[in-house]
């Protein structure tokens, strides 16, 4: 049984699909390009696909997640291609990689969050970026199944920083707006509770009465291993990358066949 891992974005209108819509829109991919999948056991059968930690609804991404296990070996970079064909412009197979290692859910550690607030003028987000890092902490409320629940959103942020909006990476047609905007990004750990963008809205909301006038466009970067030395975010796929490489290399050149 092979497995292959999948990154995918939300891009656009797409950033309001839902996790279950994603997952039809996904199977419907596989089945349009006649993916030999494997498949669960029981009376009702389903393809053997694993999400990891997928983006609220509503938030945008350039790093989401997946693996899929097939009866049958197929090209990576095929796949990707093909499924990549049979999905909705938005919802984008950007990269595939054969699972080489184990463990991809535990290698997303951490999120670099860009948060466009429109209306909000640069200076005025920074000022709220500096308040909320120099907190201790930043008490926060989520409405959960069990009620209302209280929880420090502070603890989770790495870095909340004012950018130039130049240093954007999400597309035109995520912006409210023409006008100009503040950029923050945001890097955060996933711990529990989950500490989500608009979690981190709040805490702004909280200690700098940061209010933008209409929602912001909030896009995932990347999510990855956090590392403590660079304080960088990195690539869940490249121990699959460096497996796959190191496996080639090693591999001994076919015969050469004698002539006759």
């Amino acid at each position: 049984m092979q497995r292959i891992r999948l990154r995918y974005t939300k891009r656009g209108r797409l950033r309001f699909t839902s996790h279950r819509d994603f997952q039809r829109a996904f199977e419907r991919a596989l089945r349009r390009a006649e993916v030999p999948m494997a498949y669960s056991a029981g009376f009702t059968p389903h393809p053997k696909v694993s999400y990891a930690n997928a983006a609220p609804t509503g938030t945008g991404s350039e790093a989401e997640y997946l693996e899929i296990a097939l009866t049958a070996p197929r090209d990576p970079e095929q796949l990707r291609v093909l499924l990549d064909a049979s999905m909705p412009a938005g919802l984008d197979i950007v990269e595939a990689v054969e699972a080489r290692t184990s463990g991809l859910a535990d290698r997303l550690t951490a999120s670099v969050w860009e948060l466009r607030l429109d209306g909000v003028s640069p200076q005025e987000a920074r000022r709220a970026a500096d308040a909320f890092t120099a907190a201790e902490t930043v008490e926060v409320q989520r409405l959960a199944k069990n009620g209302v629940r209280t929880f420090d959103a502070r603890s989770a942020v790495v870095s909340l920083e004012s950018r130039d909006l130049a240093e954007t990476q999400s597309s035109q047609a995520d912006r409210p707006t023409d006008q100009p905007c503040a950029i923050l990004r945001l890097v955060v750990r996933h711990v529990t509770p989950a500490v989500r963008p608009d979690d981190v809205l709040s805490g702004l909301r909280a200690v700098a009465d940061l209010a933008p006038p209409v929602p912001a466009a909030v896009t995932r970067l990347a999510q990855g291993l956090f590392d403590e030395e660079t304080g960088t975010v990195t690539d869940p796929l490249a121990p699959d990358r460096e497996a796959a490489q190191a496996h080639s290399t090693a591999e001994p050149p076919a015969a050469a066949t004698a002539p006759a």
